[in-house]
C-alpha cells in the first residue's frame, strides 16, 4: 500500500473530509479541486490528495514528518508508517529504556517490556515508535495498550527519592545503572526470558556491574540508538508515558504549569514555586544536582 520514497496512500472516510479540510488549514495548507477530488492540499512540499473515493494521498520530500507527527496520529489514528517493509527481529527479549534524565522537574523513570515472536509484530501494527518522535497524547495511548498486552516494569523514582539516591551514588550513569538492573531483575524473574537489550547510555560495565550486584546473569546488549529496536522502543514509551503523568500529577497539585527539559521556563517555574513555598519545595519536585537548581535559587534571592 504504500512506497515511502513516492508516495503514502491511506483508506480515509469522506464524511470525514471538512474534519481534515480544517485541520489542514490550521497547518497553513492552500487548497484546490482537481477533477475527481474533493480537495487537494498543498503547502512546503507537501501535497495531500483527497479523492472522491475515498483513497487519501501523501506526496512530496516533507511527507515523511508530516505523516509521522501529523497525519497519522492526529487524523488517521494508525502508526504504521516506516514499518510496511522493515524486516522485524522477533527473537523473545527485554527491552529497557528511560525518561526523565534531562529534566529537572519530574522523576526519572526506567521502564522494560517483554515481547515475543508475533507480538513483537504487533508492536509494529500498533505504531510503537521511538518516544521522541511520538507526541504525548499518543504516547499516552500507545502505553495504555503496551501495559495492557505486555509484561512490563517501571520504577519510577520520584525527586524526593531520586535525590536520596543521587547522593548515594554521586553519579547520574551510575543510578541509571541501578534502575535499569532493577527493571531487568524483575522482568528476568516474570518472564524467564535472558536477552535484554538496552539503549546504551554509559560505559557497558556500568550496567554489567549492577546486575552482577544482584547475582544476575543474562544476555546484555548495549546499543546506541536501542531505540530504534521496537522493544526497547515500546519501553521507552512507557517510560515516558509515566514521566508525562508525574509532570500532569505535579501541575494538578501546584496548580501551575510545569514545563519539561531545563531551559528558561523551568527557571521561571521554579521561580513560582520557591516564591509560594520556600526552597524546600525543590527537592519535592526536582533534581536537586542540576545546576537549575542554583540558578533558581540565585533567581529568587
Amino acid at each position: 500500500m504504500v512506497s515511502i520514497m513516492a508516495h503514502f496512500l491511506a483508506e480515509f472516510d469522506v464524511e470525514r473530509s471538512e474534519e481534515l479540510r480544517g485541520k489542514l488549514m490550521e497547518q497553513g495548507f492552500e487548497f484546490t479541486q482537481p477533477q475527481h477530488t474533493i480537495f487537494q492540499a498543498k503547502k512546503d512540499g507537501i501535497c495531500l490528495t483527497l479523492y472522491a473515493s475515498g483513497k487519501l494521498m501523501v506526496q512530496g520530500k516533507g511527507m515523511d514528518d508530516f505523516i509521522r507527527y501529523f497525519l497519522e496520529p492526529e487524523v488517521l489514528q494508525t502508526f504504521t508508517y516506516g514499518y510496511e517493509n522493515a524486516e522485524i527481529d522477533l527473537k523473545a527479549r527485554i527491552g529497557v529504556d528511560e525518561s526523565g534524565k534531562g529534566d529537572f522537574f519530574g522523576p526519572l523513570v526506567i521502564a522494560g517490556v517483554f515481547a515475543q515472536n508475533e507480538t513483537i509484530k504487533e508492536l509494529a501494527k500498533m505504531g510503537v515508535k521511538d518516544s521522541k518522535k511520538l507526541n504525548d497524547v499518543t504516547i499516552l495511548k500507545l502505553a495504555k495498550q503496551i501495559k495492557e498486552r505486555y509484561a512490563h516494569c517501571i520504577v519510577r523514582i520520584n525527586p524526593n527519592r531520586y535525590n536520596e539516591l543521587y547522593e548515594k551514588f554521586n553519579n547520574l550513569n551510575l543510578l541509571l545503572g541501578w534502575g535499569h538492573a532493577t527493571v531487568i531483575e524483575t522482568l528476568v524473574d516474570k518472564t524467564g526470558c535472558e536477552n535484554i537489550l538496552i539503549d546504551k547510555f554509559a560505559a557497558e560495565h556500568v550496567v554489567e556491574n549492577a546486575l552482577k550486584r544482584k547475582k544476575k546473569r543474562v544476555n546484555l546488549t548495549q546499543r546506541t540508538k536501542g531505540e530504534q529496536d521496537l522493544v526497547v522502543a515500546a519501553a521507552s514509551i512507557v517510560a515516558r508515558a509515566a514521566f508525562v503523568d508525574a509532570i500532569a500529577q505535579l501541575e494538578k497539585k501546584y496548580e501551575m504549569k510545569i514545563p519539561k527539559g531545563a531551559n528558561h521556563l523551568v527557571l521561571q517555574a521554579g521561580k513560582a514555586l520557591v516564591k509560594e513555598h520556600g526552597k524546600g519545595i525543590l527537592a519535592q519536585v526536582g533534581k536537586l544536582h542540576f545546576k537549575t537548581t542554583g540558578e533558581i535559587i540565585s533567581a529568587s534571592e
